[in-house]
């Protein structure tokens, strides 16, 4: 078993034949030009020790040293070691509030900063468990499905602003139903979800949609952020605040959280509400969470444990450069006397 771990680096393999082309080029117009100016019969008696091979010879050795030092940049590892990996968890979808709401800065740098800051924190507490990601304002996306790889679960969360939805509100009841669509019925792993959130909610139907998602084994925490004195929602260019949303009647608009509505959504499963204005208030109450929940295998998977032979390569690419130090385009004496490539006069 192999893979490369660079890959976009073979790319530069089509230096080879480009490399391969103007030599050739070069060598018909050198030829060319000498018919021109004078007589190559002449031209060899002049200049008797130079050897038609080692030219070739050089861009030979140049072009395997080059392909060698590629290869060594793709980086290819070789699998050593295979063994069999069980998993133990639960899965965890995280729903992150990416409303307009979200980027007021009443917590810092902002709600919506924050809140990815503590997915990322609460990922980084989690061991063999799956997760998911939910993005939603007024409707739901799912940014990421169930899985275990949590590089590209930090990848999507970072990416995540109001942009990446149309639909401007804040529908919580709507994070819920697509969050029941993560769970597998026939699947007995315990489900969680963490809903991170401002607690503005313009549905009003959350709370029902909790009691349906209960049937389905779903718990929910709420992560409020925010503050109940709340802040104006700033419109900024370039990252310079401009000025501040307002309403109808042209004043400025102040979100508050509402914990009250979170803790009512959390309650209607058996979860619980946490103020998410504190990293470690969240992450002790997560991690208390988890610690009482109970785990199940839900992964039998084959790893190998892969090396890198970068090293080879490019080793192998600098000792023909340094070869290639040692080739002179004149004719080799001992491969003179053999006359291996018509060397002789």
């Amino acid at each position: 078993m192999y893979e490369l771990e660079e890959k976009w680096y073979l790319y530069l393999l089509f230096v080879i034949p480009a490399m391969t082309l103007l030599f050739l080029y070069i060598q018909f117009w050198k030829r060319k030009k000498q018919r021109e100016f004078g007589d190559l019969d002449l031209l060899k008696k002049l200049s008797p020790e130079k050897s038609v091979f080692k030219p070739i010879l050089k861009l030979i050795v140049i072009l395997l040293a080059l392909t060698g030092l590629i290869i060594g940049l793709v980086n290819p590892k070789i699998g050593t070691k295979i063994e069999t990996v069980k998993r133990e968890g639960i899965d965890i979808v995280f729903a992150i509030d990416v409303s307009k709401s979200m980027l007021a800065e009443d917590v810092a740098p902002s709600r919506l900063e924050k809140s990815k800051q503590l997915v990322s924190q609460i990922i980084n507490n989690l061991g063999s468990d799956r997760i998911g990601i939910i993005a939603y304002s007024g409707s739901a996306f799912p940014v990421l499905p169930i899985t275990t790889d949590y590089s590209v679960a930090k990848m999507f969360l970072q990416g995540m602003n109001p942009g990446i939805i149309s639909a401007q509100g804040t529908s919580i009841d709507q994070a819920i139903n697509l969050a029941t669509t993560f769970i597998d019925k026939k699947d007995k792993t315990n489900k969680l979800l963490i809903i991170i959130t401002d607690g503005e909610d313009h549905s009003n139907e959350a709370v029902a949609a909790a009691e349906e998602a209960k049937k389905l084994g779903l718990k929910i925490i709420t992560v409020g952020v925010g503050t109940e004195k709340g802040g104006p929602i700033p419109l900024k260019r370039n990252g310079v605040v401009e000025s501040f949303k307002r309403d109808q009647n042209d004043e400025v608009v102040i979100t508050k959280r509402d914990s009250e509505a979170l803790k009512n959504i959390a309650k209607a499963t058996g979860g619980g509400y946490v103020d998410g204005n504190s990293t470690k208030a969240v992450l002790d109450y997560v991690k208390n969470a988890l610690d009482n929940i109970q785990k199940t295998e839900f992964e039998s998977t084959q790893m190998a444990d892969f090396k890198s032979q970068f090293q080879w390569f490019l080793g192998f690419g600098f000792f023909l450069l340094l070869l290639d130090i040692f080739l002179l385009e004149k004719k080799t004496k001992w491969v003179k006397k053999m006359n291996l490539f018509n060397e002789k006069e």
